[in-house]
């Protein structure tokens, strides 16, 4: 997604090869007509760390222990602990998290059927069943209502990626490029965060200044045009683009300026260093983030995977959540925990799985905290075996609905889009739970 300006929402590179369509792209900005605002709805929420299982967790695994499932079922997990909520147990391997329970609320009775990636992905991040339009997702419809268009002045763009695009479908659908993600690229783990379009690889300082002079050089047509408005326009897209590189952009993105003992707590690897970079961001005020965790599709091996990743998430995710809350901007922050599904009760010991699990969208779970949402709560329940939903389901729809109204975006209101499409942010269908209304 191209985003407001075009330094903000593509590469650099990109900007100077595309030459003059950052003019056109910001005449698009400013042909777009601006979303209606509810009175009715007052914003409790600024910004959401989404933090996406990509592949799908297992709930049995995490938030929704069955410890008398039997082996077939709970595999090794068969001591759940006690959270600092009365009543609510988690997953052994994850003890920080435990101590976190009155900061967030579990939700263990997601569902929508399906089991296909690609679809389930874009279920659960648009609410909606797949047909001839391509909806975008929660990020991209933030990002159009949360935008510059609406006041937003951020360093970087209103929706960003950490650290790799989820690539199951296309985020901005008919919102169009403007409102894809910045996806950041590089690891935050590296003793050099290098992002897309800040900090390249190998690459000094003092070489992308000579690039610049020499660009300009080369720039004949733009030295006998000085006052050609399109012209002008680019030239200050590079502008931009110079600054983050060289300002305070790229300062946002230096980790090396945390102390050696946050950076710890949250842990040593990509994930828990994107937590980190993800509560930077919405210091900065940027409005919708994801952090792009991969690594949940376990088909095979489930458990030998679980023992290196759960650890990884409980410091990551507790950190995230405690450093929020001391800093006081959990109120305002939305943390949404969930992949597009979640994985199989029923373990599959046989070969060539050896101890897998299968995608299972029938019943799963989710988490969500701040910004408005209760802590120490569960909402709905799953059988004695995880397998089906026995009370209150919740529909990606109703998850999603419930967090707009936090962000004080009308989920029953007009969806602005450049096709002047008459559609709403969220759909009504007969299939819902209704919205969250016991946690918010």
């Amino acid at each position: 997604m191209e985003k407001q300006q075009i330094t903000d929402y593509i590469t650099r590179r990109e900007a100077l090869r595309r030459g003059l369509l950052g003019a056109a792209g910001l005449a698009l900005t400013g042909s777009l007509s601006r979303p209606a605002r509810s009175a009715a709805l007052r914003a409790k929420a600024k910004s959401v760390i989404q933090i996406w299982m990509w592949g799908g967790p297992c709930h049995l695994d995490t938030f929704d222990p069955k410890p008398d499932a039997g082996n077939d079922y709970c595999g090794p997990y068969k001591k759940p602990i006690a959270t600092n909520v009365g009543g609510i147990r988690i997953c052994e391997m994850l003890p920080l998290l435990a101590q976190q329970a009155d900061k967030y609320s579990i939700i263990r009775s997601m569902t929508h059927g399906n089991n296909g990636h690609e679809t389930a992905s874009y279920i659960v991040q648009t609410g909606r069943q797949p047909d001839r339009l391509v909806y975008p997702c929660v990020g991209a419809v933030v990002s159009r209502f949360k935008g510059k268009e609406n006041g937003y002045k951020g360093l970087v763009p209103p929706y960003v990626v950490l650290t790799q695009p989820q690539g199951r479908f296309s985020e901005a659908g008919f919102l169009g490029p403007l409102y894809k993600p910045f996806a950041t690229g590089g690891d935050p783990n590296r003793s050099v965060f290098e992002v897309e379009g800040i900090v390249a690889k190998g690459i000094s300082d003092d070489r992308q200044r000579s690039r610049r002079q020499l660009l300009h050089d080369l720039d004949s047509l733009g030295q006998a045009m000085p006052q050609n408005p399109h012209f002008k326009e680019l030239d200050q897209c590079e502008k931009n683009a110079y600054d983050i590189m060289f300002g305070d952009g790229r300062k946002l993105f230096d980790l090396s300026t945390e102390k050696d003992e946050v950076r710890e707590k949250y842990g040593r690897n990509t994930f828990g260093q994107s937590c980190l970079m993800a509560r930077r961001l919405v210091e900065q005020g940027v409005p919708y983030i994801t952090i792009n965790y991969k690594g949940w599709d376990t088909h095979k091996q489930h458990f030998e995977t679980m023992r290196r990743k759960l650890p990884e998430m409980d410091a990551g995710m507790a950190t995230l959540l405690q450093d929020l809350s001391e800093r006081g901007l959990l109120d305002s922050t939305i943390i949404w925990w969930s992949g597009e599904f979640g994985r199989g009760p029923k373990i599959q010991w046989e070969s060539p799985w050896n101890g897998g699990r299968s995608h299972y969208g029938k019943c799963f779970s989710a988490l969500v905290a701040g910004g408005g949402f209760k802590g120490g709560h569960v909402v709905g329940a799953s059988d004695e075996k995880g397998m089906e939903v026995t009370d209150r389901p919740v529909y990606p729809e109703d998850l999603l609905g419930s967090m707009y109204e936090l962000l004080g975006i009308d989920p029953d209101g007009p969806l602005p889009n450049p096709r002047g499409m008459d559609l709403k942010v969220m759909p009504s269908t007969e299939e819902s739970g209704g919205r969250l209304r016991e946690i918010v």
